[in-house]
């Protein structure tokens, strides 16, 4: 036992000249210096008087013999590294969602406005909202396609540029669209809420989202939009099940078919494309909507849709490879995991 003992008061100071020193960089909190203190010097403590923690250790009934009051230190270390764990991850959780307020609004305020005003016009307004990274190759067509007007509705195009190493801003205003850039990558879900933020604040009636790589078609517009115009949703679902797709990653179609199957048993309503990026919703509803997620925001949208018991619907869409550059997606597996907990937070909040 007097080995253990050594070997615990060295680790104990160890760790306190650890912390002390992340201190001194001014890398961690005094209350993190504090906190490393204490248990430092419980366990020097511990370690060179351990008979004077005895009615400690009979209070609660553990007795000398089979390593009894040792596995209660071990139990105490663990609900101590617990507690500490959880305030870890509470401040982490506090810095992310800090981090995620800052990005969104930089990517607000950088947003257009004075282009965007001149060019709202009067009468009914559909902003179209394409979040894009490195999509020079594509975002231009994408704009270059769509309508001026669908149904009435003036269209006004927004792409948000999610930190792109390219010209992907540049083409995008030169083709027509506004343009808001986020000062750091942070992924589509994020561009996704900094486009509804501003559509918006323009007083959009009904906000479209589709992807700048060509996927989708804007001549499609009056398809995704006729379910909303006749009052019989709220939310649109383009669906390329229903509709056309062009050949892609047989595992991608599978992935595509069971998480729709895992949405429909988890809401009860069918749902055959949940991972589809081409969707329209009202402004009204969307004011409803609590988005959180940063990346695979496109099951989000739905689920929060049906949660807030939106009317929900799917049309049927084409879909098409990617016109140029390189897919953004992760790797399958990867993907999957990642797609299958944004619809477990969604679900469970």
């Amino acid at each position: 036992m007097s080995t253990l003992r050594i070997l615990g008061s060295l680790a104990a100071l160890g760790f306190f000249a650890f912390v002390a020193r992340r201190y001194a960089r001014r890398q961690v909190s005094r209350l993190t210096l504090i906190i490393a203190s204490f248990v430092t010097l419980g366990v020097l403590a511990i370690a060179a008087a351990p008979h004077a923690f005895d009615p400690l250790f009979e209070t609660f009934n553990f007795q000398p013999g089979n390593n009894g009051r040792l596995i209660a230190l071990l139990l105490a270390a663990t609900a101590l590294l617990f507690l500490l764990w959880f305030r870890a991850q509470a401040t982490a959780e506090e810095v992310r969602w800090s981090i995620r307020r800052l990005v969104e609004a930089l990517g607000v305020e950088r947003f257009d406005w004075e282009e965007a005003r001149r060019r709202r016009g009067e009468g009914p307004l559909l902003v179209t909202i394409s979040p894009a990274y490195n999509e020079a190759e594509n975002v231009g067509a994408v704009i270059h396609a769509m309508p001026e007007e669908v149904d009435g509705f003036r269209v006004l195009p927004i792409v948000v540029d999610d930190c792109s190493e390219d010209d992907t801003a540049r083409v995008a205003r030169e083709a027509g669209a506004l343009v808001a850039r986020l000062p750091i990558r942070r992924g589509g879900g994020l561009a996704i809420r900094v486009g509804y933020e501003i559509a918006l604040a323009l007083g959009a009636d009904i906000v479209v989202t589709l992807d700048a790589d060509g996927q989708h078609l804007p001549e499609e517009l009056p398809i995704l939009l006729k379910p909303i115009l006749e009052g019989q949703a709220d939310h649109v679902n383009g669906s390329r099940m229903l509709g056309d797709f062009e050949g892609g990653p047989l595992i991608r179609h599978v992935g595509v078919h069971f998480f729709s199957w895992v949405v429909t048993v988890l809401t009860g309503q069918r749902v055959t494309d949940i991972s589809s990026g081409y969707r329209a919703t009202r402004a009204e509803t969307l004011r409803r909507l609590i988005l959180e997620q940063d990346q695979f925001w496109a099951s989000e949208v739905t689920i929060e849709a049906l949660r807030q018991r939106a009317r929900v619907t799917e049309v049927p869409v084409t879909f098409l490879t990617r016109r140029g550059g390189e897919s953004k997606k992760p790797k399958s597996l990867r993907y999957a995991w990642n797609f299958s907990k944004a619809i477990a937070k969604t679900w469970l909040r």
